[in-house]
């Protein structure tokens, strides 16, 4: 969708100068940009398991898959967009502060941008990511408060490992949330984020050239989050609104997520 309204402009720059916060108790596991889609939806599997006595130190491994629409139509169930197994490790080492580290594989359908957007060749892009956060952490008054900065390297293969179009890219990402307790049980909470992209690439085709750092995207998440005391799960589901690109380039997609994370299978 190309010249969004100007109220996706704005929805820009909120994502750009708001200042919100989370916590890591009630993180979600949010959906990868698809690219280019009208609608799109999320499902992810995950558990979660203290690794400390303290409960300072966590993995998180999950199972995601992206479906997604073509960009003229509303189903966001019609086509299979991505594949996701991550594995990361985090350290709370003092009251306010937080950093993780992390590998990922993605698996990713190419598809033509124009009508009628069929199948390319080759038809799968496969990725292997590793990234690190590092947070600012407050909480208090039933307010959970997060900011982070997280760097990427990805590396991207055709289905055989030959090298794809692009070689590799270099990614930062800020990121901002705030979640809400409903209530005093800390059962029901409510999550709201905004996160800004930064990327940098190496490409193979046409040229083995570097591209220019820039922006490449926004995205804005709103979550409902139920954590029962009476089982070790937590369930989560929620929105993202994703905005592609800058200026005349620009498009948008809405999503659909919902993810559940085990929690401490292996005893704590």
């Amino acid at each position: 969708m190309k010249n969004v309204s100007a109220k996706s402009k704005l929805l820009l720059a909120v994502v750009i100068f708001v200042v919100t916060f989370s916590n890591k108790s009630y993180a979600q596991l949010s959906p990868p940009g698809l690219g280019e889609a009208k609608n799109a939806s999320w499902f992810a599997f995950g558990v979660r398991q203290s690794l400390d006595s303290l409960k300072q130190k966590e993995s998180t491994t999950y199972v995601g898959v992206g479906l997604k629409s073509s960009p003229d139509e509303n189903n966001p169930f019609s086509k299979m967009a991505i594949l996701v197994i991550n594995e990361e490790i985090s350290s709370r080492y003092s009251k306010n502060w937080e950093y993780s580290y992390a590998l990922s594989y993605r698996r990713s359908s190419n598809y033509d941008p124009k009508a009628p957007y069929e199948t390319l060749y080759p038809a799968i892009e496969q990725e292997f990511r590793l990234y690190g956060r590092y947070s600012y952490i407050r909480e208090g008054n039933g307010l959970k408060w997060k900011n982070t900065v997280r760097g990427e390297f990805r590396k991207f293969f055709n289905p055989d490992f030959t090298s794809a179009e692009e070689n590799f890219q270099l990614r930062t990402r800020l990121k901002t949330q705030l979640s809400l307790d409903l209530g005093s049980t800390k059962t029901h909470h409510i999550i709201g984020g905004a996160e800004v992209l930064f990327a940098i690439s190496k490409e193979n085709e046409p040229e083995k050239q570097w591209s220019k750092f820039d922006y490449k995207e926004s995205r804005l998440t709103l979550y409902y989050s139920l954590t029962p005391h009476e089982i070790p799960f937590i369930f989560d589901v929620g929105y993202m609104y994703n905005l592609i690109g800058k200026g005349s380039d620009i498009s948008d997609v809405n999503y659909l997520a919902f993810d559940v994370i085990w929690k401490n299978p292996f005893g704590t």
